[in-house]
């Protein structure tokens, strides 16, 4: 296996063919997500690329939840040619062949993009923000917990090992196998910064380098499939659930945001208070003003919510700070094409499409309205009393998911971000989900209440 793609670089249909053959693939896998971020694909052999490449191929939209009715069940795969990947631990020595991927969008017979793709819709997104003239930039950071497995090799609730924060070998039994996934991903075309073990037992972050939105919602799907399969590999289960274990600190995915004109920051002002501009400041109002409307997408889960509580460094106060880790939104040091602004809330269970959308939105809005935002806040949140908190207008995010949900329901621009097919299932499912939840009897009520 020697090919490795150049993020963000298309290649051509002779290109790819070449590949193919040089690398011996014998299967390509046609990508997508659905309303939830899951990884969907159809696996077609290698003899079909022309069908491949010319958007021939056909699935079956109605068997996706949430994207089309059984009349109306004829989608077509559309591959983004940048996006072409072999799948390292594919990679077959014996017959020295490989399996390679390719990210799609899905589209309409008629040759219209799917309004119900997470995809195309974050790509409606960024068209907007182009014709503004913005590129929107995004760095996240993906934790996961590494569980054992059970003689039948199902999960457990057992860590993988019992270290801290940027612990070593030998208590971080993680070193090695976060050695074996970050090989993976570079040879998948990933940039890879740092990799460290977490604050919790059991608990890893690997980051990789920041990139435009779209891109990024492509490398977040990718990351999170290729640590599930190096971690299956090693005999371990990797989860991206936002709170597994009670009583320990749940995964985030905060997300570093930036807005780039012209080829520069345009959140970098070098003559302003802070030296960030009024775009930036704009940016933090709005993002501030719509964050609770938002969170039933970049938190979706009921599970979500048991991470966002306070106890455990996760954000849940509406503020901002230039180093105050207490507050949702924090503008790290660094200046100049390093200007950024960090939002702490989102967890990795979101779907990044959807998620990187909201954001975009509520971006653009505050660009658009002259959003301003409240005083930083220099002081630990954490340790204010609710009635010092409400004195200085601090709000928290949701709850619950019901709560989340009732905000985005009250908020048009969110329905704005994602269209109204995506929102109209999005909240079905969701309501469902919580209605399901609300229902059940669950062990701490029998421990508590028999």
């Amino acid at each position: 296996m020697t090919f490795v793609p150049e993020q963000g670089k298309p290649l051509t249909k002779d290109e790819i063919k070449s590949i193919i053959k040089q690398e011996n693939v014998r299967f390509i896998r046609l990508q997508f997500v659905d309303i939830n971020g899951t990884v969907k694909n159809m696996a077609v052999p290698s003899e079909q690329i022309d069908k491949v490449l010319n958007n021939e191929c056909m699935l079956d939209g109605s068997s996706i939840k949430g994207f089309r009715s059984i009349e109306t069940s004829d989608m077509y795969f559309y591959p983004d040619l940048s996006t072409f990947s072999l799948l390292p631990w594919r990679h077959n020595k014996e017959e020295n062949s490989n399996v390679a991927r390719i990210i799609c969008d899905i589209y309409n017979p008629d040759g219209t993009p799917f309004e119900g793709c997470p995809r195309c819709n974050l790509k409606r997104v960024i068209k907007e923000a182009s014709d503004m003239g913005y590129v929107l930039n995004v760095g996240p950071e993906a934790e996961f917990f590494l569980f054992n497995k059970d003689e039948f090799g199902n999960a457990t609730l057992e860590t993988h090992d019992d270290s801290g924060y940027y612990d070593v070998a030998p208590n971080d039994k993680g070193e090695n196998v976060r050695a074996r996934m970050v090989e993976t991903l570079k040879k998948m075309g990933f940039e890879i910064e740092a990799s460290h073990h977490e604050v919790a037992a059991g608990q890893h972050e690997i980051d990789f380098k920041y990139a435009d939105a779209l891109t990024t919602a492509d490398n977040v799907v990718t990351f999170k499939y290729a640590v599930r399969a190096v971690a299956s590999m090693n005999d371990l289960y990797a989860t991206f659930m936002p709170k597994p274990i009670f009583g320990i600190n749940g995964s985030g995915m905060h997300c570093n945001i930036s807005l780039f004109k012209d080829g520069k920051n345009a959140f970098y002002d070098e003559n302003a208070p802070y030296q960030l501009s009024s775009a930036a400041m704009n940016v933090i109002g709005s993002v501030l003003e719509n964050v609770r409307s938002f969170s039933a997408i970049t938190n979706p889960l009921v599970n979500s919510y048991k991470r966002l509580v306070p106890g455990y460094e996760a954000p849940v106060y509406l503020a901002w700070s230039l180093a105050n880790r207490s507050a949702l939104l924090r503008v790290p040091a660094k200046r100049g094409n390093g200007t950024r602004v960090e939002l702490r809330s989102p967890d990795p269970s979101c779907n990044p499409y959807l998620a990187f959308a909201v954001i975009l939105t509520a971006a653009l809005e505050g660009i658009k309205n002259n959003t301003q935002p409240p005083k930083q806040t220099e002081e630990n949140i954490y340790i204010m009393t609710p009635e010092e908190r409400r004195s200085k207008g601090i709000l928290s995010l949701p709850g619950t998911l019901a709560e989340a949900l009732y905000e985005l329901k009250r908020n048009p621009l969110i329905k704005k971000a994602l269209g109204e097919h995506i929102y109209n299932e999005f909240v079905t499912a969701k309501d469902k989900e919580w209605d399901e939840y609300r229902t059940q009897v669950t062990s701490w009520e029998i421990e508590n209440y028999l």
